[in-house]
């Protein structure tokens, strides 16, 4: 399985896994991966439903949790947080041997929280201290009112995976609530050099919206740009961050011992079966990123992955020309991003629901 994956990692992109569950980690299926160049895990709550839908792993915590009469709020934190401990000490060695930057787990704040700062806040804190291990991320989505948390998060030395970006807007606006929490956290006297911090910038869904207004376009020139959206914009978003980590801000900071907000790829699975499978992977290669990926798509990368250098930062031009076309083809750029924050939090939360539903189900069996 390694080859491809070596040669990927070796390119500077840390491989993640995106996907958890107790039956991987008591089988050693997590510890395989990384010895196969899996550096980093993220979950959500769709695949911790899953997780507790399927096998016997979690029967005994489920037991103790009815016997106690623990509420189904209170079940999903201590069954979600157990796992993420685990995962973490499993990811330990790489956090260490990477110098604390890759070896990372990343849990999700309650996402009904998304529209409220001060209950994001308190809520990452609560997670921070409930996991309390160095290699955690909390997942905070980048909506205007998560922007603010994100700062007071990384002011109060919480590394932070912002998740749920799509527009270029939005992510310069992530990046400068991260460095705002970071001169925050210099002012407070904070270790720069122990926060972490990735912005994960969606990319297949943007493909799966913007192809779908291309269809309904029907232009021979419409339909010629399906399949170039996602990549193109996830490009300038790297650019975007270039022209931060080159600013005298950055520098100020990086002096101080900060490291760099990563880019990470997420959503990277591809959903149109027209398209190459390690479509979001091959053509989104450059170092300093990580790429997380579904279980189905890491296979397919480590078994046919075409891992030929740097496809990002020579692509600059080509990116803008492909967002230009789409402009002129009637793509309205700023409401395909708004529609797909707002697409992306309904899912969030019905992906929450359905693991409170999925907790509820197994207390009653248990």
């Amino acid at each position: 399985m390694s080859e491809i994956l070596k040669k990927l990692s070796e390119q500077g992109v840390s491989i993640w896994l995106d996907d958890i569950s107790r039956e991987r980690l008591r089988t050693g299926n997590l510890q395989s991966l990384i010895d196969n160049h899996v550096v980093g895990v993220t979950s959500n709550p769709t695949i911790f439903a899953s997780a507790l839908s399927k096998g016997d792993a979690y029967e005994g915590q489920l037991h103790d949790l009815k016997i106690r009469g623990v509420d189904v709020e209170e079940a999903v934190r201590a069954i979600t947080t157990y796992d993420i401990r685990w995962a973490a000490d499993v990811l330990r060695p790489v956090y260490d041997a990477s110098g604390q930057v890759d070896g990372r787990v990343s849990i999700e704040v309650d996402p009904r929280l998304s529209r409220d700062t001060d209950k994001t806040v308190a809520e990452a804190r609560a997670l921070w201290w409930l996991v309390d291990r160095p290699n955690l991320f909390i997942k905070i989505p980048a909506t205007v009112e998560g922007l603010p948390a994100i700062t007071q998060a990384i002011s109060e030395g919480i590394s932070v995976n912002v998740t749920l970006i799509f527009s270029l807007e939005r992510y310069r606006a992530v990046m400068d609530a991260w460095l705002t929490g970071l001169e925050k956290a210099k002012a407070n006297g904070l270790d720069l050099s122990a926060i972490e911090s990735v912005a994960s910038f969606f990319v297949s869904r943007v493909d799966g919206e913007i192809d779908k207004r291309l269809d309904k376009i029907g232009t021979p020139e419409a339909l010629a740009l399906k399949g170039k959206a996602a990549v193109a914009n996830a490009r300038l978003a790297f650019a975007a961050f270039e022209e931060v980590v080159e600013s005298s801000r950055w520098q100020a900071l990086a002096a101080a011992g900060a490291r760099p907000q990563r880019p990470l790829w997420a959503s990277t699975g591809t959903k149109n079966p027209d398209y190459p499978d390690t479509l979001y992977v091959d053509q989104l290669v450059t170092s300093g990123t990580v790429n997380t990926m579904p279980e189905k798509t890491l296979q397919a990368t480590a078994d046919h992955g075409n891992i030929t250098g740097d496809t990002v930062r020579s692509s600059y031009e080509e990116a803008w020309n492909t967002m230009a076309a789409l402009k002129e083809a009637g793509i309205d750029y700023d409401d395909v991003v708004r529609f797909l924050e707002e697409d992306g939090l309904d899912k969030f939360e019905a992906s929450w629901k359905e693991l409170l539903e999925t907790v509820s189900s197994e207390l009653k069996k248990a």
